[in-house]
Order: structure tokens, then sequence, then C-alpha cells
């Protein structure tokens, strides 16, 4: 049969199938409730559609009502990056304070937790871990989020992470393949480059990828980013460098795309005109993308869109017809497995003391230097008013958990007066912080003591008297670091 003379609505099933839009609200609107009726293929969850644990339960069951085999997604990694618990932080260590413990088993765990809690509120696919190796301190969007600096270290975490999330019946989506680790841009903004040889690209960013196939990682997420010797299109829309993903490392999962509401695609190819390409390049499952931040733009229309270039591209012949049902099926299978263990499962509940155990093994990580007075009832500021798209939680996570535990309070840059007597001061400072503002260097002369969540090294005239280090943001990290500042242990 001529692709033009192919049914309308099993194209139009088929082209559902392969989306996974965002949404505005806590409930499912109605024009996503009519999607998932006619095939839609999953919807993402951003911290906006997150309320309680009620509430969220009772979201997902709605779409799983509507459509069981719909894949229910979330940005879960743990530390900065999270959705359920965007408003006061994660209680699990994100990927650098678990590669700093470098303990496999303890990794396992905490994914194995925090897949518990994601099965108990109905979240199907969590798009970790995160598998790339992050060689570049200056890199503006992956950092703390990735296992560390070294392929084997994240190798070996990223199979505990994907055995974890899979002990829980969560499934798991490798990310950013082939790796963001090396880049100096934040595809949210803009095009990367991974700026790599093809030997150091076998050698370095493709050992986690290639270790998650093995380890039976369900998804695998593209990076927006150029690789030399590949072409100009960047990979997710890139069949030779999806190839590479299937043929040489031999994945034979969903692969999923990162969102394509982000720049470094949609200005350059439009949001439309990505998806096809990336069904053409071989993407199974097309995240749309966040209609709240930074998009601000109409969910339901934007997916129509999307529904129809995809039609388009089938019936102009573009786009092969049986690439789309390759795809479609392949989500469409993975949905109806996952579907029947949810039901096996049941509701789930997480695991009992959990949270607690979060902390311990952030505390595994935390670093100090120094010694001080009595910080109790300290002003706590933080030092960057910013954080990356990624980040559902920013550094006022970690500035209110230290502030908690020092029996203290928040206090913002410009609100603390150099050379006066407010008591004992402590600072937050994360990779977004300018140490060269003369505000930061005037209260760095007057500070206690400093929180430092990032990687990156420290200014090397940096004199206080307390500095603790640990490597991720996140609830659990801050009370890590909280503890240890009041010696109470955590301290390597």
């Amino acid at each position: 049969m001529n692709q033009t003379d192919l049914p309308a609505e099993d194209l139009r099933r088929d082209a559902l199938g392969v989306l996974a839009p965002g949404f505005v609200g806590t409930t499912p609107p109605p024009w996503l409730e009519q999607l998932l009726d006619e095939g839609l293929g999953g919807v993402w969850l951003f911290g906006h559609n997150v309320e309680d644990e009620k509430q969220v339960r009772a979201l997902t069951g709605a779409v799983h009502a509507r459509r069981a085999e719909a894949l229910v997604c979330a940005d879960e990694e743990g530390g900065t990056v999270t959705r359920l618990h965007h408003a006061e932080g994660s209680p699990w260590p994100g990927a650098w304070a678990l590669g700093v413990v470098d303990d496999a088993e303890a990794t396992r765990t905490v994914y194995r937790w925090l897949g518990e809690q994601l099965a108990a509120a109905g979240i199907d696919l969590t798009a970790a871990p995160d598998a790339d190796v992050n060689t570049e301190p200056e890199n503006p969007v992956i950092g703390v989020r990735s296992f560390g600096p070294d392929p084997d270290l994240v190798a070996r975490h990223v199979v505990a992470a994907v055995e974890g999330l899979a002990d829980a019946g969560v499934l798991s989506c490798a990310k950013h393949f082939p790796g963001h680790g090396s880049t100096t841009l934040d595809s949210h903004l803009d095009l990367p480059v991974l700026d790599v040889d093809a030997q150091t690209l076998a050698d370095r960013e493709l050992v986690p990828f290639a270790a998650a196939a093995r380890a039976g990682a369900d998804a695998v997420m593209t990076g927006h980013l150029v690789v030399p010797g590949h072409g100009d299109l960047p990979a997710t829309l890139n069949p030779s460098v999806l190839r590479v993903l299937r043929e040489e490392l031999g994945f034979s999962g969903v692969v999923c795309t990162d969102a394509l509401d982000m720049k470094a695609v949609a200005d350059r190819y439009g949001r439309e005109r990505s998806a096809v390409l990336a069904l053409v390049a071989g993407a199974d499952l097309l995240c749309i993308g966040n209609p709240v931040f930074p998009g601000d733009y109409d969910a339901a229309a934007d997916t129509a869109r999307l529904v129809d270039a995809v039609v388009t591209a089938v019936r102009d012949g573009e786009l092969p017809v049986e690439r789309l049902r390759e795809a479609a099926g392949r989500v469409r299978d993975m949905g109806a497995r996952h579907a029947a263990r949810r039901a096996d499962r049941g509701d789930g509940m997480p695991h009992p003391g959990a949270d607690d155990a979060g902390l311990t093994v952030a505390a595994r990580a935390v670093s100090a230097t120094g010694e001080g007075a009595d910080l109790t009832g300290a002003e706590v500021v933080a030092l960057s008013t910013k954080g990356n798209i990624a980040s559902g939680a920013r550094q006022e996570v970690v500035s209110r958990a230290v502030a908690e535990v020092l029996e203290g309070e928040t206090g913002g840059v410009a609100d603390v007066t150099a050379g006066t007597d407010r008591g004992p001061l402590v600072l937050v400072s994360d990779d977004h912080s300018q140490w060269d503002d003369p505000a930061i260097r005037a209260l760095l002369r007057r500070a206690d003591a400093l929180v430092h969540t990032g990687i990156r090294e420290l200014p090397a005239d940096l004199a206080l008297p307390r500095v603790v280090r640990t490597f991720g943001g996140g609830h659990a990290s801050a009370l890590a670091g909280a503890h240890t500042l009041r010696g109470a242990g955590g301290e390597r």
C-alpha cells in the first residue's frame, strides 16, 4: 500500500503513540484525556503538576484509568533534580555524592528506595540515571548530576541505579546519549558540541551507556548535542549517532528524546520538524517538554501540531510508515509490559525509614575542613540566585535545611551588611556562585562557615574557619552538611 493510502485512524494512533507531552494543572485536562483515549504514548510530569503525594497518586491513577499502557514519566534523579520533592528538596543524595561514596550497593539501594517512592506515586518511568561522564568542571547543566569524571566509576553506578530501579518496578532511562558531560553549553539554551575524537568518545562517553544497555536499561534518552564525525545534526535528530547506540552498543530498548522544546533543537528546527527528524533518525518516544517553564506555550495546540507533522511526514514519504510503526510498537510494548507489572504489584509503599537512609548515604559523601565557634542561630545566606533549568530545587532548599538544623534563619546577600554584629553567618554556594562579586567577597570576609554543594574547586584565597562540601544539593545532602557543621557526624 502506498503511504498516501494508509488509513488515517491508524496513522494518527501511531503518531500519538510516540508522544509524551507535558500539561498544565494537577489533574488531566480534557484534551489530554481525549488523546489518551486515542492512544497517546504517555505524559511527562513536572513540578507544577505536583502538590502532594495524595494528589499525584490521583493524577497518575486518572491517566492510567484512561489508558493503562500510557507511560507516566518524570525527571527524578535525586539530588538537585526532583519533581516529587520540588518544594522541599530530594530526600536522596544525587549522583555525584554517590560517586564520591563509591559504594555500588549503596547506589543500588538508594535507587531502589527512590523507585519505590515513584512506584507508590504511580510514576512509571524516571529519566535516570544520568550516564554522563562529567570531565568539564565548567559544565553548566550536568555537574553534580553525573556520578563523576571517570567512565568506569560512572558505569558501575549507572548499572547499580538501573538495577535498583528495576528492583522497585520502575522503568529506567539512561541519559544523555552519547554524553553531555564534557560540554560547556546548556542544551536547554544553546546547541553544545561534544568536542571529542572518535577514540575518546568510545573510551569515555560511551562506556556508561554500553554498561546501561548490558544491565537492561529500559530506555536511553538522547542529548541535543553535535558529535563531530557524525555530521551537523544534533544526536537526537541524527541517524548516524543513533546507529551507534543500536548497532555498536546493542541497545534494543526504547530510545527517548530529550525535550523537544529545548532551544538546542527548537530554535533551529522547530518542534514539529524536530519530532519528524527524531523519528526518522531512530527515536521511539518523543518527550515534548514543559509548557510552563521556560516555554509558556499551549500544550494542547502544540501536541496537535506534532501529530499532524508526523502524519504529514508519513504521507509525504519522508518518514517511512514502518519506522513509525516500529517506534509506536516499542513504546506500546513497554507500556503494556509495565501496566501488567503495575497491576500485579498493586499500590506499593515506599521503604520504611528510607528518608533517614538517604541522609545516611548523603552524609558519607560530606567532607569538612577547619573548626569554628558554635553556629547555633546562624543566618544562612545562599550565594547563588539561579540554577540550571533541569533542576527542580535550587539553593533555597539547601539554605532552608541548614538554617533549620542550626536553629537559625535564612537571609539574602543584600540583607546582610558586612561588618555588622549579626551573629554567626553561614554561606551556601554552588557551581553557579559568582566568587568575584564584590558583595559576595565582602560576605566571605566575615562568614563563619561555607557549605559548598558543587564540584568545582573553591577560590584559592578562600579563608574561612570552616568549609563543608556536600557534592550535591537537595534535602538529604543539605541536612548532611548541616549536621556536619553542628558536629553531628558525617565527616569522612
